[in-house]
């Protein structure tokens, strides 16, 4: 309960300062700036027009060079390498020519086309390679160019010894793994060790740059090899893992997973400067992994008060949270949450201030070959999507991953933008150790398996050099194989530590094995405050007419007046409140702003100047809490992946996604089976998200008529044998009025535990003039109930008892008192999951004579919740349950109105009249 004391009456505000969105200018979570352009010095636009002809031989260097480049490390295809745009006759040029090497950035002096030639091929046909050119920005442009061509990124011997060390732990790794463990699946690093160098090269620059905390999402090949290697994670822990053995600790009751989806949070000190890393879990859709890691870092650069949550707009997103995605390159292509979640690269309430992207292009995907794994060149042409450049590094040159690293980084930094590095690799062995790719590409294997490894390579070619002896190499790598032995034997005695609710999780517990009741109201002095403010626009403001006629007076007509309030105002009292309390409130989706059906208006739009306005976001001079309301792009599964990624980071929030129409999330189904209804059991990762899927019969046909309930219910683990508690993996509930909307939003971050909370969000009860909750429901003592019993029915005179979940309760109700039916009982199910049991106990202990239980619903038999209830409500309560509504269909809904109409009698008349 919120104790109301002193709050004083809404300040004024300094509305010339007043931020849009719009118009331009900025608002909560969103500050637009304009692009900062660099002109190019007239020095260079000059040599460049007296040398007009050597200048497109440059360009065509930076524009095509990428393809004759050295890039791929098997090359089993052979492919010829002539581009005819990189001719010098194309030009008008020959060989001796004589041309200014100053149209290179660091490169003066006139000497002959040849020479310039050479030069060229060095810098963009070599090992390593670039795709800037559509780049949109002259200054993006020239500064790639710069960076490449007049760059420095050499590697002293120091770091040249790490590397080494780097590649044979690796390689260590994989040979001991395949010696203790020969049946596990592992999907080893082999082929591409040198994606180790990605990591410590991150390692130094991250610390260099003072980030805190970098949120990585990785794809399982060679990702063991990080966690061992470089990421702190003990390898004991996995051998731990590998002998069949939990994760985590027993009181955790985990289900637990693969080893190739663990996940570790560590405090890499590089130079005395301590950088937290931390690799989210993923399911095996590798790829939904990336929008959640882009929320977890969003959550965490709220928290840091940093890019456009800074007070002052000095800081940038990613000063001090950076987002690093390593992709699998089969999956990055085939799969869409890719497009949707770099679609959200730039959008407001979304941008991070640009991910750092990895493809480990080991160029099969199980059995299928690159070419007929896509339809473009590159694995990483998505990337142009969005104009952001890729580095092309072949991954047997450990150093040239280095100079990858660096210049995706630096691009990053100075731009904030996306930026790919395409890691060219194969793999050693098929799709997993236990496979064998020899079936399907027996040439490409050939290759591989008569090739050397990436680590002996490069050992190799240091012993060559001198800077060290084989000795040297011979140490490193059994030095490493005696620790992991050391490692293995040390497993059987293994206790898992415990690693959750811990730092921002501190105060959360997992949910009790009980049923709990929280005092959600609020005190009526502040709810009439939020209430009035919830409206409020600046005196200057040009609101919508009609929202000022009809929206803005409505409102404040039954606060002021205290009548029976709609659900939208319910809606923003339980936002403004916990807002004064402190916590932020996000609110997501597609047009909730507005609200799909024009019920919401948590931002007016002045009409004017199209400038934002959040009335939520003024209640008071003193308030800690804001509301983000984030328009999102037209994507559900990467739209709620980062939502949970959000609420996946910090429990003082709320986050809610909404659809814009309840079977919208369908589109999202990958996150909702993976991360939203087994995350907490799997990896023991709470999360409050919570989901609104407007539902209901109204006439709109199949496609927005249900958010599939059954799907939902199906997906709960909610016993039909013994009570439920607070602890099912999903709540569901499906409210019927505005206070039990408000004491839901509140519950979810005033209890001291969080569950994903799915709500069966109303579409017709949102004007409804039945559906609307006295101020008395809102105030302290009251709470969300999960039954909400018959008012009108004497229960003395009840024969018929019909339980009814939703807006079909007001459908039945106003049929039974236009035919005076006297012996009927309505009961309301309003949570669903966890099933209340002694709610529903102790309202049919009121009906003694009544000899007939029947479960109506609006939805088709096969959907809905009756396959749900009716065991429960038989084996919990013993009482027989009879079926009332539609019958089995294949689609939600019929798409005539004649045949929906015809429904609608059908389910209404059955229940009341024809069942005895």
């Amino acid at each position: 309960m919120f104790l109301f004391t002193k709050v004083q009456v809404r300040q004024a505000m300094k509305w010339k300062d007043r931020v849009g969105y719009h118009s331009g200018v900025g608002i909560f979570g969103h500050r637009p700036r304009e692009l900062n352009e660099i002109d190019t010095p007239q020095e260079i636009i000059s040599k460049r027009y007296e040398n007009c002809r050597a200048q497109r031989l440059v360009d065509a260097y930076r524009t095509y060079g990428h393809l004759r480049a050295n890039i791929d490390n098997v090359d089993y295809k052979k492919e010829n390498r002539y581009i005819k745009e990189l001719d010098l006759t194309r030009y008008g040029l020959s060989s001796q020519d004589p041309v200014d090497l100053g149209l290179m950035y660091g490169h003066n002096g006139k000497q002959s086309a040849s020479a310039l030639v050479r030069q060229l091929e060095e810098i963009y046909c070599g090992p390593i390679s670039y795709e800037f050119s559509y780049l949109e920005t002259e200054t993006e442009r020239e500064w790639f160019a710069k960076r490449i061509e007049d760059g420095s990124d050499t590697v002293d011997k120091e770091r040249q010894v790490e590397i080494l060390k780097e590649l044979l732990h690796s390689q260590v790794w994989d040979k001991f793994l395949s010696t203790k463990y020969p049946t596990v699946k592992r999907y080893c690093g082999e082929g591409a060790e040198s994606l180790l160098t990605f990591f410590s090269t991150l390692f130094k620059l991250t610390a260099s740059e003072n980030i805190q905390h970098v949120v990585m999402a990785m794809a399982h090949r060679g990702k063991l090899n990080a966690l061992s290697g470089l990421l702190k994670c003990p390898p004991v822990k996995i051998f731990h893992k590998f002998n069949g053995n939990p994760e985590f600790p027993e009181e955790a009751n985990a289900a637990c997973d693969i080893s190739t989806h663990l996940s570790v949070s560590s405090d890499i000190t590089v130079e005395g400067k301590t950088v937290r890393f931390s690799l989210i879990n993923n399911p095996s859709h590798l790829e939904a992994a990336n929008p959640v890691s882009m929320g977890k870092t969003r959550s965490k650069q709220l928290q840091l008060r940093e890019g456009d949550y800074s007070p002052d707009g000095t800081s940038r997103f990613g000063d001090k949270v950076l987002n690093v995605q390593i992709h699998g390159d089969a999956a990055f292509t085939g799969q869409g949450v890719n497009q949707e979640t770099l679609m959200l690269s730039r959008v407001p309430h979304f941008e991070v201030g640009g991910s750092l992207h990895v493809v480990v292009n080991n160029q099969v995907g199980f059995t299928l070959p690159a070419s007929r794994g896509r339809s473009s060149r590159y694995v990483t042409d998505l990337a142009k999507s969005i104009a952001v450049p890729v580095i092309h590094v072949n991954g047997d040159h450990p150093e040239l991953v280095v100079k990858a690293t660096n210049i995706a980084f630096e691009y990053q930094r100075q731009f904030r933008k996306d930026v790919f590095v395409d890691y060219n690799c194969f793999r050693r062995w098929g799709h997993n150790e236990l496979d064998d790719p020899t079936f399907t590409n027996p040439l490409l294997y050939q290759l591989i398996h008569n090739r050397k490894s990436i680590p002996d390579t490069y050992a190799a070619r240091l012993i060559a050099d001198g800077s060290v002896a084989e000795s040297d190499v011979n140490e490193i790598s059994s030095s490493y194989h005696k620790y992991l032995q050391a490692q293995y034997e040390a497993a059987s005695s293994y206790t898992p530590e415990v690693s959750y609710y811990q730092e921002q999780w501190s105060n959360i517990s997992p949910a009790p094995k009980a049923v709990e009741v929280w005092d959600t109201g609020v005190d009526r002095k502040l709810l009439k405050l939020v209430g009035q403010a919830s409206v409020s626009t600046p005196e200057d403001f040009n609101i919508h007419a009609h929202l000022a006629k009809t929206h803005v007076k409505n409102r404040l007509n039954k606060i002021t007046e205290e009548k029976d309030l709609d659900w939208a105002t319910a809606e923003a009292l339980a936002f403004g409140s916990l807002l004064m309390q402190g916590h932020h409130v996000r609110l997501s989706g597609e047009d909730v702003g507005r609200g799909t059906f024009s019920q919401r208006h948590a931002m007016l739009i002045d009409q004017q100047t199209e400038t934002i306005h959040i009335p939520l976001n003024h209640i008071h001079h003193e308030q800690k809490g804001f509301l983000e309301v984030a328009n999102s792009i037209l994507s559900e599964e990467a739209v709620l992946g980062f939502e949970y990624g959000m609420a996946f980071d910090n429990p003082d929030n709320l986050c809610i996604w909404e659809a814009q129409f309840g079977d919208f999330y369908n589109g999202a189904q990958i996150i909702v089976d993976t991360f939203i209804a087994s995350g907490e059991i799997k990896w023991v990762r709470s999360n409050g998200l919570v989901m609104l899927l407007p539902h209901g019969y109204d006439g709109a046909a199949s496609e927005h008529s249900s958010c599939r309930l059954e799907r939902f219910l199906q997906l709960s683990d909610s016993s039909e044998y013994a009570p439920d508690s607070e602890a099912v993996c999903l709540h569901i509930v499906n409210p019927t009025t505005p206070a039990q909307y408000f004491h839901l939003l509140r519950r979810q971050v005033v209890r001291n535990y969080r569950k994903p909370l799915v709500v069966v969000a109303p579409k017709i009860l949102l004007r409804l003039a039945d559906a609307v909750s006295p101020f008395s429901e809102f105030e302290p003592g009251t709470h969300f109930k999960p039954v909400i019993g018959d008012s009108n029915a004497n229960p003395l005179n009840v024969k018929r008892v019909i339980l009814v979940s939703g807006k079909h309760y007001y459908e039945l109700h106003k049929e039974r008192v236009r035919a005076q039916i006297e012996d009927v009982a309505i009961i309301r199910v309003e949570s669903l999951s966890p099933f209340p049991l002694q709610a529903l106990q102790n309202e049919l202990t009121k009906y003694s004579n009544a000899r007939k239980f029947i479960w109506s619903q609006e939805e088709h038999r096969n959907m809905g919740a009756w396959s749900f209830v009716k065991p429960r409500f038989e084996n919990l309560l013993g009482k027989k349950l009879t079926y009332a509504g539609r019958s089995e269909y294949a689609t939600p809904a019929v798409g005539t109105s004649k045949l929906h109409k015809l429904e609608v009698d059908h389910v209404l008349r059955e229940p009341l009249y024809n069942i005895k």
